[in-house]
Formats: structure tokens, sequence, C-alpha cells
């Protein structure tokens, strides 16, 4: 079973990921902020990160520069409510871009793409 790390700062976001997530049979980690993020990536092992671009603290795009730091083969995808982002140098860190949206069908199959792709030997 994959595990998740779901960073985003807003409750019924991650709560909404989380739930969807684990009916796809993924385990799932929370945190809504960049402190608590790098304190579960310090102390657990996860197979692919889902990051929010816009946090409270500090960008999302300073917390993938950190992320890709500590765990250089760890996967991230971005997800946040603007596309704009998307043209940003610092964003060509994560392996993927989703637009945040009430249907996590692209996110789901995203993260399926992904974990494949990392699972081959």
């Amino acid at each position: 079973m994959a595990r998740l790390l779901v960073i985003d700062d807003e409750g019924d976001i991650r709560h909404l990921y989380a739930a969807e997530l684990e009916d796809e049979g993924y385990e799932v980690a929370t945190a809504g902020d960049s402190s608590a993020a790098i304190s579960l990536l310090d102390s657990q092992a996860f197979d692919l990160v889902i990051l929010d671009i816009q946090l409270d603290q500090e960008s999302g795009l300073e917390l993938l520069q950190k992320i890709t730091q500590k765990k250089e083969d760890l996967p991230v995808i971005l997800s946040t409510a603007f596309s704009s982002y998307r043209d940003d140098f610092s964003s060509w860190l994560a392996e993927a871009y989703v637009v945040k949206s009430s249907n996590l069908d692209e996110l789901k199959q995203e993260i399926k793409r992904i974990l494949d792709r990392h699972s081959q030997p």
C-alpha cells in the first residue's frame, strides 16, 4: 500500500483528499503547514507528496525545494487553485501539476501514473 502525504493549509481539502485517497487504497497522512510536513517527512517514509502551492507560513514552492533537497527521489504533485504557477520555474521540480477541483479524477490518475513509474525497476 502506497503512503501519501497531503500538505494543504485548508482543513476541508486535507479531509477530502484523505477520504478520497484512502477509498482508493492509499495510506494517507496530512499536514497543515510546512513545519508539520517536514516533521512527518523526517519521521516517516512516504511514496508521494501532494503539495498545495499557497500555504500560510511559506510558499509551497519554497517547501517543494526543501522536500527535494531532503528526499530527492520522493515524487511531488503540486496541487493549486491557480494554473498560473505552472509557468514558475521552481514548480518544475514537481513531477506533476494539478489544478484543484472537487473532482479528484485527474489527481488520482497522476498519483497512479507516478507511483507506477516509480515502482518499475
